[in-house]
This record gives structure tokens, sequence and C-alpha cells, in this order.
């Protein structure tokens, strides 16, 4: 049977970020409350970053390892977002045109919340085994950013924003998949998926969310054990503590996470708070690393996950991880692959921990200012020219390879600008 999965993977991470204990502090947030978060850092979308930069940076570099001959065998560009930024036209043709890709090639955009990296990774892996092209690869970009709109002076920030705020990211994976899966081989056909419609988490209108904290918690744990439960089915002798060395959690914020896995040991097997505990920081923290250092980034965060776990984790022999993706709305999917120590190798060349640490250190007085200006780049903005010095000199500091920026919006057209 063809050996299908991950022959690449990339994270961007964008240029600046804001320390979300100075943020809760700032907005008087309940601090006890806000412990359960467990958050550090989130990446903050700059007026000049979109999806669409997001996404060529988190695929430049591993376009750029490519040969012409491998580039183009990339036969299908698929973006997986929630925050598209036209009705019609899918942000993978934005993404297709300047990463230099071959024209002959499927473009086309996905919507399903945070599933929808999964439901692109999982589109891709079927077009890779179905063999209709032998040889061919895919291109999966999952990008989402969150823009919030600064209320004006005198209003309260609603309690449900507030605590959504510290939490949401900005950011952008790019996974090549096709059959040489060099950094994370794919178990083909164990899948569990479980879905049906709940109204937990929504955006109404493009550049706001909506919906219920709780009733978006409850059905997160219920999909989390469904759709294990599927997989289980389909797959024979399987143990959720012994069949899988790591779990890579979608991550809307660690604690959800760490309340989804407790639920799991104790409903499979009654565990006690000590064994859960040393299960989590054994088998799911190593996940946990970059997420708490990005916020949630929808349909990107499974991967993030996944890329905490093969950078953190020990591969010493091949290891497999049990990955559970959630988006709102709802469906949900269970799956799982193998690591090795050389695919291990590989992706630490990506040095995303550095590139966490390169990000601009905001202030809370600058965070303010971007606010203010979110909507200069709303969904459905015709024109605009963007202003590179809103952080003076940022853009000037010293980096390895030249990046991608929104330079001006002409007539809803987008133009952007290598820097």
């Amino acid at each position: 049977m063809t050996s299908v999965g991950i022959e690449a993977m990339n994270f961007y991470s964008g240029l600046a970020y804001l320390n979300v204990k100075e943020l809760a502090e700032y907005r008087n947030l309940d601090t006890t409350r806000f412990e359960n978060l467990l958050m550090e850092e989130k990446t903050v979308v700059l007026p000049y970053e979109d999806p669409i930069t997001y996404g060529v940076n988190a695929a430049k570099p591993i376009i750029d390892a490519l040969s012409e001959e491998e580039r183009n065998k990339i036969e299908m560009v698929i973006t997986c977002t929630e925050s598209g930024i036209d009705f019609g036209k899918s942000i993978s043709t934005y993404i297709h045109h300047y990463l230099g890709l071959s024209r002959n090639c499927r473009l086309f955009e996905l919507k399903n919340a945070c599933y929808s990296g999964t439901a692109g990774f999982q589109t891709a892996i079927n077009f890779i085994l179905s063999g209709s092209s032998k040889g061919a690869k895919a291109l999966v970009i999952a990008t989402d950013i969150t823009r919030f709109m600064a209320v004006d002076g005198g209003e309260a920030l609603t309690a449900d924003w507030s605590f959504a705020e510290p939490s949401s990211g900005a950011g952008a994976a790019a996974i090549l998949v096709s059959d040489k899966p060099l950094v994370f081989k794919i178990d083909i056909g164990a899948n569990g998926y479980y879905g049906y419609e709940v109204m937990d988490t929504c955006r109404p209108i493009p550049d706001s969310e909506a919906g219920n904290s709780d009733l978006s918690l409850l059905s997160y744990l219920d999909c989390c054990e469904q759709s294990f439960l599927e997989y289980q089915k389909r797959v024979e002798g399987v143990d959720y503590k012994e069949t899988f060395d790591y779990l890579a959690y979608h991550t809307p914020f660690g604690g959800m996470v760490k309340g989804a896995h407790r639920s799991m040991l104790r409903k499979l097997f009654k565990a006690s708070p000590a064994e859960i505990d040393n299960d989590f920081n054994k088998r799911v923290m190593p996940g946990m690393n970059y997420c708490q250092r990005v916020g949630n980034v929808m349909g990107a965060t499974i991967f993030l996950s996944l890329l905490g776990i093969i950078d953190y984790g020990e591969f010493n022999t091949p290891k497999r991880i049990g990955c559970f993706s959630y988006g709102s709305g709802c469906c949900s999917e269970f799956y799982s692959g193998v690591v090795t120590a050389g695919g291990q190798r590989i992706q630490r060349n990506y040095a995303i921990d550095r590139q966490l640490d390169s990000r601009y250190k905001l202030s809370m007085d600058l965070y303010n200012t971007l606010l203010r200006r979110s909507d200069l780049v709303k969904f459905g903005t015709r024109n605009a020219k963007l202003d590179f010095e809103v952080i003076p000199g940022l853009l000037d500091r010293n980096r390895d390879e030249k990046l991608l920026f929104l330079e001006q919006i002409n007539e809803f057209h987008r133009e952007y600008i290598w820097i």
C-alpha cells in the first residue's frame, strides 16, 4: 500500500506578540479564572498582515527547498480558513501566485471553523492515496487571524469578548502532503469522525465571533470521546493510554485540552488525579509548547500542537501520535500517524521556537493603537494603503529571508510586497 503523510511542515507566527497575563491585568479580568487558560503569549496580527501573508510566509521555506521538478508536482493548493477575504474568491489563488507554483494546479478553499485544517489535510491524503496522478503532491495551508475591533470610548467590553481576547491568536501552518511522509506517516484508514449541528461558536459577520462558551466546552468534550470511540471501532486493539505515545489536541486554550484529557482518562480508565496529571505532562504537554505562545489559530492549531510534539518529544524509536481535531458547529476527527527520529531532525530545521523568540513584544498602549486601526482592513475593504511604520523600524530588522506583506487594497484587489 502507498505510504502517505507529511513530507514537510512549517508554521509562521507573525511579527508581534502580546503577553497575555499583562493583557488580563490591564483588562481587570478575574486572574483566578484566567489561570485556567494556560496561556502565556498570543500573536497579534498587524495591519499589513493577513491570512495570505501568513500562509505564503509559512509555505515559502518549504517551496524554496524543493527542486523545480518537485515544485511542479504540486497539483493541489487547499486553503483552510474562517478568515477569508471574499465570499467568492479563494485566498488559495493569491498564495499559489506568490509562491510561483505551476498553473496546472487545483486551487480551492475549505471552511469549517477549526476543523478546516484537518478537512484539507484529509482531502490531500485521499488525493495522494487515489493514485490518480502518480507522484503528485498537495499543499495544505491552514491560515487564520483574529482582528479585534476597538469599542468606542466609554463602552464596556463584554465578558465573552474579554476572555476570548487573551486566547485568540494568528498564524498559518503549511503542510506538504505526498507519498514521501518524511515527517509524519499517516495511519491509513485509522480515522474516527463525528459531527452534528450545534450553535456553540460562529462568525455571524466576517469580523466578529459569537457563541456560548459553556456549550462549546461540552461539544468539544463530547466530540473528543465520540470521535475516538469511532476510531476504536475501526482499528483493532486500540487503547487510549497504550496505543499513542503522544496526543495532539486542537487547542483553543490549554485549559480546555487539560479538561478533555481528564475527562477521557476518567471515563475510559477511572484514572486518579495523580495519574491524569502525570499522563498529561508526559503525552500532551509537549504539544502545548507552541500553542501557549501563539494562541488559538483555528484550523492551524492541531498542526501547531503536532509540531510541538515533533520538536519536543523523544523519538529514539518510532512513536505514534493520536490527533484530535475539532471545529465548532460542529465536526471532529481522531486520526493518527508515526514520527521517527529522522522526521524530527527534518522538522527541527524550521526552528519554530527561534521564530517565536524573534517576534516584537507589544506594549498595551501600542496594542490599543493597533485595535483602533484594525477596521482599516476589515472584510469588504475596497481601497486602503497600509502604513508600514505603525511600529517604526520593525520591517527593517535583520532577517534571513524576505517576508510578504500587504501593501494596499486597490478596488478590492489585494497587492503585496516582499520586504
